[in-house]
């Protein structure tokens, strides 16, 4: 695929890439990339905020590159301070090994996780711990290391940071660990030289600080790629299982298709642009309940299987659609108007003739279920019709002899 393809589909749902002359010129190279995304088990079970990164992993693995999924076991011991307004509650080994585990469990849902030229899993606690999960470090991070990292990074710049900057007015404590988490997590770019970093808008800073150090040990700097925060249930936080306002990838079908359906229309978009794939103009064409339906029912396809999918469409519709959304206008025959115009902007249903047309060119008009084209559609007394106008106009029209 050319290089302009390419960026197409990198791009997609893309908050910021820094810098994109230097990702064209790693394309150019015609060799697959390494593409690092961390992910600190902080929590168990992955959510839909997890998978706006895993699906862009997805895309560079379709790309022919490979992803590292890199388990934060030893930075999540520390606590990321990134969007913190105090330090984080530390977790154990134990509790930290057990939230991983769902972690390796769900992720091949999303990834391709056979091929060992598109995947790798990684832990950094192989180089900061002399127990890592899959084998013993061969050079465990010594005094040594430590103090060498510390002299590539400054505190005032550590301090720049938005987060830590707004504690220090409020006269609320920072960790030492909490200032040493950005190094580790650059340090990980080091380690793995990385080709490119995928991360939340959260994680920009960390990133960066990736690229520096990469800098700073004489490699070859990492490519920065920030992904928005999918906002979650609440349609004000990001997603978060703290919060409460998530939708687990592993919870069940017609749960998973419910809470999707309680998301407000303008969160709905945002899930489209960063969850799947569609062509969001075709996507807005669409009444916002049946685009928020078909949603749902993607979402669970993809996490759980098409007949699942289907039968969570049909539990939802039986439970809340019962209830026709038509309303229904008995009119006398003999004050009927010939054609759907005049009867339209009689009813009031469209305020002139001009919105007519406008509604009728933008294919928003709609006959017992077909999507009118002409100016042009006459009506009989002997027939019913079922008309949706726009988005939320919805009439049923009977004629009485």
């Amino acid at each position: 695929m050319d290089i302009k393809k390419q960026l197409g589909i990198i791009k997609r749902g893309v908050v910021e890439i820094i810098s994109e002359k230097e990702l064209i010129a790693k394309l150019e190279k015609k060799k697959p990339l390494l593409i690092k995304a961390g992910f600190d088990p902080t929590a168990p079970d992955i959510h839909l905020g997890h998978t706006v990164l895993l699906r862009k992993l997805m895309h560079f693995q379709e790309l022919g590159h490979k992803v590292i999924f890199l388990i934060g076991d030893a930075t999540a011991r520390v606590g990321d301070p990134s969007g913190q307004s105090q330090t984080r509650k530390t977790l154990t080994a134990d509790e930290i090994g057990k939230n991983a585990r769902t972690y390796e469990k769900q992720i091949g849902k999303i990834l391709n996780t056979k091929n060992p030229n598109l995947y790798q899993l990684r832990y950094n606690s192989e180089w900061f711990s002399t127990h890592g999960p899959r084998e013993k470090s061969s050079s465990p991070f010594a005094f040594e290391q430590f103090v060498e990292l510390a002299q590539r990074y400054t505190v005032a710049r550590l301090l720049e940071r938005d987060d830590f900057e707004k504690r220090l007015k409020e006269n609320k404590p920072i960790s030492f660990l909490e200032l040493f988490y950005p190094l580790m997590q650059g340090y990980d770019s080091v380690q793995l030289n990385s080709d490119i970093e995928i991360g939340g808008t959260d994680q920009k800073f960390n990133m960066l600080v990736g690229r520096d150090l990469q800098q700073a040990y004489n490699k070859e700097r990492q490519v920065v790629i920030t992904t928005p925060l999918l906002i979650g249930l609440d349609g004000v936080n990001k997603m978060s299982k703290s919060l409460g306002n998530h939708i687990g990838i592993d919870d069940k079908p017609e749960e998973m298709f419910g809470k999707i359906m309680s998301i407000s229309d303008e969160l709905m978009i945002q899930y489209y642009e960063l969850l799947t794939d569609e062509n969001l103009d075709e996507i807005h064409k669409l009444h916002p309940m049946e685009a928020k339906k078909k949603l749902a029912k993607d979402m669970v396809r993809q996490y759980h299987e098409e007949n699942l999918a289907e039968t969570a469409l049909k539990d939802f519709e039986n439970k809340f659609q019962k209830r026709d959304p038509f309303t229904e206008l008995k009119l006398e025959a003999k004050a009927l108007k010939s054609n759907l115009c005049d009867f339209l902007v009689t009813e009031k249903i469209c305020v002139s003739n001009g919105e007519y047309r406008r509604l009728i060119e933008q294919g928003a008009i709609e006959v017992n279920g077909d999507r009118l084209k002409d100016l042009v559609f006459p009506i009989e007394s002997s027939k019913e019709y079922r008309i949706k106008v726009g988005k939320k106009r919805f009439v049923k029209a009977v004629f009485r002899p």
